[in-house]
């Protein structure tokens, strides 16, 4: 017998927490490999109460912050941000630090399991061995054109493995979708961003440089894109980096956390955004008392304000503003993309950089840096998940993988997922987690957690510098989870042919560092390293590989002004007389209902926590006799939910808002049967891009006559200063 074990093989056979504390420590980032000599008791030294801390990346959305983890005796017990990644630089959100609680659920899959599609989690027990068969011969008797892939956001070399493995099958490439992906309207940002600078990629725009910021309903100190990134390059903004306090406009029909953080909030009617945009641009050039570019000439600043209901007055304020500064800068966000003019609304925004002279320089617009190790894998827009089921409910899939993504609760309800889903004969879920699409699976192999977990994630923006953050295991596995990589891996050996030949490495840390490969040459990194297994060292030492120097580019789009820019008027869509804000909360996000320390967050503008309700102008709620706690039923074409409802000073009277993140009827004690999800409310409207005009839809609101009290950390008298 050799007398040598991989960690990962040693770290299996050591299952013991306290044994845990010894095998990390010992084998630390020096080695791939630790001495085989299996302990009869545990050495003094592992009882000495040290903490011991290991450099990972943050799975709990794909903006790939670095985190360091703090760990006694195999227990995690501390997560804090990674100093040395530039992405977050040392910062954590919430969510970070319940990465925890993720970790220790007791409501976690903790085998795999024939789950036989029932409302609860099976107790049909699994060997890994079963579960592998079962995947192999997935793989190998079904035909290649009907196996399909849906994964999430996170993480991306898992997302690269399945595109090898889908491409030696001759199946259709993997496709990836998340909650917040949609309601960050990528597809539109996308689209617009070509249109402008003639690109299609992800911008990175300096905060941190800036002296005047106009924000059109982006939500960059909440869920939007990279929001710790974002939030330290807004600290720095209003440290006064560029010579003075920065200061930001926030465009939005209701004060979102970022908002209220403005020094202004302007309360521009829904999807009016690209209109006030367009009259900006037009009082910014008289401002500076230049000629009037050709995307302006024919703008009427009087009309569009009315429409967007904002004072003419205003706008000239606002338009002086900017233009009476060096580094202004524009960035448009996911409600304003998210409308029938989103496209069109984003081009607007984008212009005014253009206008403000800053692309490319400090403060100003650039194209995020190309990720290491391949270009970024975009999410599919609504429209395209729209159409990849249809594939399912016409049978063209029969083989369907699931991973990291919860689809039966994050799409709209009018996309018909649950429906398409019973079309597809068989479905094999990975999820750590019984959530909705988990439990309607035939068969659960649990993934570990991202804290038992090696990988990597492209960091798509938030940084000036190429990021690839790393991911390892900071404790062995709590329970009977296998990596997913691993059940792929072995089964594609038991299928054998080309496809094995196109994937033959033993295991994930092995796939890891031939993927890692390309980076040991590569100049301009932050460490060097002369072959493989220093260079996995040093990764796993520092949390991930990242260039020494910025490597942005600057766009181009000077040509933009000269032909009329053009922004059609809001369509809104449905029946009522409000329309629908729904907006990612800014604690939970998209998965983060099954952990309490998150439940128990306070929303940073309401307060209120364990429960989703319905904001609510105070002038509107007395005109409908509506009071704080009464439960109200939403009613959209597409559904109907009832949610406490909440007055809101901070909203327009013709709007309503609900967070997005409870509502869930699976997915541990925690979440389920906790509020209302809106997404039941949302349906198949698209804008060009693609994008779901989720901020487009028209809703009624009826009282029901019940009443439920919210759990809220202001008290019973509210913001009024009396209850009411």
């Amino acid at each position: 017998m050799s007398d040598r074990i991989s960690r990962r093989e040693f770290l299996k056979l050591l299952g013991a927490g306290s044994a845990a504390t010894a095998v990390l420590t010992g084998c630390g980032p020096a080695s791939r490999y630790v001495v085989r000599k299996p302990y009869v008791s545990m050495p003094e030294y592992s009882y000495n109460g040290e903490s011991t801390y290991f450099a990972t990346t943050c799975r709990e959305c794909p903006a790939g912050c670095g985190l360091v983890v703090r760990t006694m005796q195999g227990r995690a017990i501390k997560v804090e941000g990674n100093k040395n990644n530039p992405v977050n630089l040392g910062k954590t959100c919430a969510r970070g630090q319940a990465t925890l609680q993720g970790l220790y659920n007791p409501d976690r899959v903790q085998h795999p399991v024939k789950q036989g599609r029932g409302v609860t989690l099976s107790d049909q027990r699994m060997t890994w061995d079963s579960a592998v068969n079962v995947v192999a011969d997935a793989l190998r008797s079904t035909s290649a054109s009907k196996v399909a892939f849906l994964l999430g956001l996170a993480p991306d070399h898992l997302f690269d493995l399945v595109s090898d493995l889908a491409k030696a099958l001759g199946a259709r490439p993997p496709i990836r979708f998340g909650a917040l992906s949609m309601f960050e309207a990528r597809a539109s940002l996308r689209k617009a961003t070509s249109q402008v600078f003639g690109r299609e990629a992800m911008l990175y725009f300096d905060l941190a440089g800036a002296e005047v910021v106009f924000s059109f309903g982006a939500n960059f100190l909440e869920t939007w894109l990279s929001p710790v990134a974002y939030t330290r390059g807004f600290a720095e903004m209003r440290r006064g980096k560029a010579g003075r306090r920065g200061y930001l406009v926030q465009f939005e029909p209701r004060m979102s956390q970022t908002a209220a953080t403005a020094d202004e909030w302007i309360p521009i009617a829904p999807g009016t955004e690209g209109l006030v945009a367009l009259a900006l641009g037009r009082l910014i050039a008289e401002a500076r008392g230049e000629r009037v570019p050709a995307a302006y000439r024919d703008v009427d600043v009087e009309a569009l304000a009315q429409m967007a209901d904002v004072p003419v007055k205003k706008l000239e304020h606002l338009a002086q503003l900017f233009a009476s500064v060096e580094r202004s800068l524009a960035i448009p966000g996911g409600a304003a993309l998210a409308q029938s003019n989103g496209v069109s609304a984003g081009e607007a925004i984008l212009a005014l950089n253009i206008l403000a002279d800053n692309l490319g320089k400090e403060g100003g617009v650039f194209f995020a840096p190309q990720a290491p190790l391949g270009a970024h894998h975009a999410p599919a827009s609504p429209s395209e998940m729209l159409e990849f089921i249809q594939a399912m409910r016409n049978g063209e899939i029969e083989v369907l993988f699931v991973h990291g993504v919860n689809p039966l609760f994050e799409l709209p309800q009018g996309l018909g997922f649950a429906e398409a889903l019973q079309q597809v004969p068989l479905v094999i879920s990975f999820a750590s987690f019984p959530d909705e699409t988990a439990l309607q699976s035939d068969y659960i192999f649990p993934d570990h957690t991202g804290l038992e977990s090696w990988g990597y994630q492209r960091v798509l923006t938030g940084t000036g510098k190429k990021v690839l953050s790393g991911m390892q295991p900071v404790v062995v596995p709590y329970y009977d989870t296998r990596s997913t990589v691993d059940v792929f891996l072995a089964a594609v050996k038991q299928v054998g042919g080309r496809v094995a030949e196109a994937l033959p490495f033993a295991d994930e840390v092995e796939y890891l560092q031939s993927r890692l490969l390309d980076l040991v040459k590569a100049e301009g990194g932050f460490f060097q390293a002369p072959e493989i297994n220093t260079f996995f060292a040093q990764f796993q030492q520092y949390g991930g590989w990242w260039t020494r120097e910025d490597a942005l580019d600057a766009p181009s789009g000077s040509k933009v002004l000269d032909k009329p820019l053009k922004v059609d008027k809001p369509a809104y869509y449905g029946e009522g007389e409000f329309v629908l804000y729904p907006f990612v909360s800014p604690v939970l996000g998209e998965a983060g209902a099954n952990k309490p320390w998150l439940q128990e967050t306070p929303d940073p503008t309401t307060t209120v926590m364990w429960g989703t309700w319905v904001e609510m102008n105070p002038r509107t709620a007395e005109e409908l006799g509506i009071q704080d706690d009464d439960v109200v039923q939403v009613t959209s074409i597409f559904g109907t939910i009832e949610a406490p409802v909440y007055r809101y000073p901070a909203i327009r009277p013709d709007v309503i808002a609900i967070p997005f993140g409870q509502g869930h009827v699976a997915y541990g004690r925690y979440a389920q049967g906790r509020g209302a999800n809106p997404a039941d409310l949302l349906g198949v409207t698209f804008n060009p891009a693609g994008d779901l005009t989720f901020a487009a839809l028209k809703v009624r609101v009826e009282k029901t006559g019940k009443r439920r009290q919210l759990s809220r950390l202001e008290g019973r008298l509210g913001v009024y200063g009396f209850e009411k």
